[in-house]
């Protein structure tokens, strides 16, 4: 499994990245772009999560920024299509808008699964499903949506326990914003993790966070 921090650059995260080659990548959003390098896969979120945690309208005029910017290097290994943070309605509403505009630049396309949602709701054209809703949801539909689908993202994941969850289910990928934030705990948790991992260990219990 990918291990996708959000928006981060920092040395030690080139240092794990160059450690564990393939199992890091970048999650980029509009207010955090950074120039991709070729040895690291990246994928674009499309900012809504942070917005809502913002309390703040969401910015379309940067997203479309980002994707403009993104078409000048090499292509990202998916987009996800604007949604609404825990609106079924809403967020199928938005895919119908964005889809075949996005289709346009030729890159794989993620649906953003809300509470509420179950297989019947996916696109049959999505690319990849992007588990995101609320924790509590996530984390009891998460290996549903693996079993149903051949590339799963899965949002918000900042903890060891967490990381093993995903990774058991079959997730493809997963990002977090809290790694590289300054709580020790947590990065131990991902190095652990990207050890165990890729040596054949095994994690204790099976929680997630």
């Amino acid at each position: 499994m990918i291990v996708m921090p959000s928006n981060q650059s920092g040395a030690y995260f080139g240092w794990l990245a160059g450690s564990y080659p393939g199992r890091m990548g970048w999650l980029l959003s509009p207010d955090g772009w950074r120039a991709p390098h070729h040895w690291l896969g990246y994928a674009l979120d499309n900012g809504a999560y942070q917005s809502f945690v913002n309390e703040e309208l969401w910015n379309e005029d940067a997203f479309v920024g980002m994707l403009e910017t993104a078409q000048q290097t090499f292509a990202p290994q998916w987009v996800l299509v604007p949604d609404v943070v825990a609106d079924r309605d809403a967020t199928l509403a938005l895919w119908k808008q964005w889809r075949p505009a996005l289709r346009d630049y030729g890159w794989p396309l993620a649906f953003a699964v809300q509470d509420g949602m179950t297989q019947a709701d996916v696109p049959i054209d999505a690319d990849v499903i992007f588990v995101g809703g609320s924790t509590e949801w996530k984390w009891r539909t998460v290996w549903q949506w693996c079993q149903d689908n051949p590339r799963v993202h899965v949002g918000r994941v900042n903890g060891y326990d967490g990381l093993w969850g995903c990774h058991d289910a079959g997730a493809e990928s997963c990002d977090g914003t809290g790694w590289f934030r300054g709580d020790q705990e947590q990065l131990a948790g991902l190095e652990r993790y990207l050890a165990e991992s890729t040596n054949g260990g095994r994690r204790q219990s099976r929680l997630c966070a």
